[in-house]
């Protein structure tokens, strides 16, 4: 992308003539939108020092996680930050929107994610981070659990189309682009393991979902504070869909204890039977990991961006894990420890085709 225009929106924010401006390119993970951080110089008091500029690509209003779009007048990210905020949940601030130039002004929240605060703080406090975390989730859950039904969130959903789409993506992208080409017999495992799995997800309690609530997602703030952030997927799904985001974060190696004491933990505060839960909490885990594990290589093969295939051995890890706690995947189990060297536990990092 092209630097951004931002003499209209800074104008619209701090007047004319447009203070001088320091302007510092972000690293925006895997997301199509560009990310700048704006310094301004000699601000009004009653004007942010600092803010971030939200580039947007051409095709703003779509999506490129799988399913079908929601009609909208308004811009998915804007429109969802705004249903936020009504709930009175943590969300940036929108100074400025002008769409004409592709930029969205927003509250600068600083550079601590919630993965950066992981890696500083030693692991016995994770159990404390994480409850926080979880706390938050489940007010975010309850607080949208009544949507206008003309809501963006109301008008898209984890349909079978996109269920079957994600997991057909790990098939491509995860297993037969790095390993081959299945035979027979292992496409008829596959496809029966896969079936399954979206059936019974299919069945289950569907609420608001964040898509993508994990641990470079959320922002620390003053006293470990948790903002939200890259909301604009929001669709109704599984309820316990982000949980699993949040408890098997591709970024993050977390026991099985922990998980389990956090999965009760939310299932509490909800109300949910925790038997239950957890039944569904691993079924979910089985179709994102596989999912995220595809991703991984299709963002270092078609985007030329090989970051995120570090992360593709612990996706794995999870979904091994989620085997063992779902009866009846041992045929998938065997599948894939067949056809990716060293499932589930020792997966090596794929090579990207850029070394």
């Amino acid at each position: 992308m092209t630097l951004p225009n931002l003499d209209q929106a800074l104008g619209e924010l701090y007047g004319r003539p447009v203070p001088s401006i320091e302007l510092i390119k972000l690293r925006g993970d895997a997301s199509t939108r560009s990310y700048y951080r704006v310094r301004v110089a000699n601000a009004p008091s009653s004007s942010p020092k600092s803010l971030i500029v939200m580039q947007l690509p051409e095709d703003a209003f779509g999506s490129d996680e799988g399913g079908k779009a929601a009609s909208s007048e308004r811009l998915p990210f804007l429109e969802v930050a705004e249903l936020l905020e009504a709930k009175a949940l943590p969300v940036p601030s929108v100074y400025v929107e002008d769409l004409a130039n592709g930029i969205i002004l927003l509250e600068d929240l600083g550079d601590l994610t919630f993965e950066q605060n992981l890696r500083r703080t030693p692991r016995a406090n994770w159990r404390r981070l994480y409850g926080d975390a979880v706390d938050l989730l489940a007010d975010l859950h309850e607080r949208c659990a009544d949507l206008p039904a003309a809501s963006i969130v109301s008008r898209r959903s984890f349909d079978r189309e996109l269920l079957d789409w994600e997991l057909d993506h790990f098939r491509e992208w995860g297993l037969e682009v790095p390993f081959g080409a299945l035979d027979g017999a292992q496409t008829a495992t596959l496809h029966d393991a896969f079936s399954r799995i979206a059936t019974e997800i299919e069945a289950m309690p569907y609420g608001f979902v964040h898509r993508d609530y994990q641990s470079k997602n959320l922002m620390v703030g003053p006293d470990d504070a948790l903002t939200l952030i890259d909301f604009q997927d929001a669709l109704l799904g599984p309820r316990v869909y982000d949980l699993v985001a949040l408890l098997c974060d591709s970024y993050v190696s977390l026991d099985l204890e922990l998980q389990e004491a956090l999965i009760d933990r939310y299932a509490a505060l909800r109300r949910i039977d925790p038997e239950e839960l957890h039944r569904e909490f691993w079924l979910v885990t089985l179709h994102r990991k596989l999912k995220d594990a595809g991703r991984f290589i299709f963002i270092d093969r078609v985007r030329n961006n090989p970051d995120f295939l570090q992360w593709y051995p612990q996706s794995l890890v999870y979904v091994g894990r989620a085997t063992t706690q779902t009866p009846g995947f041992q045929g998938l189990a065997r599948l894939l420890g067949h056809a990716i060297p060293g499932f589930p536990d020792a997966v090596s990092k794929p090579v990207s085709t850029l070394e």
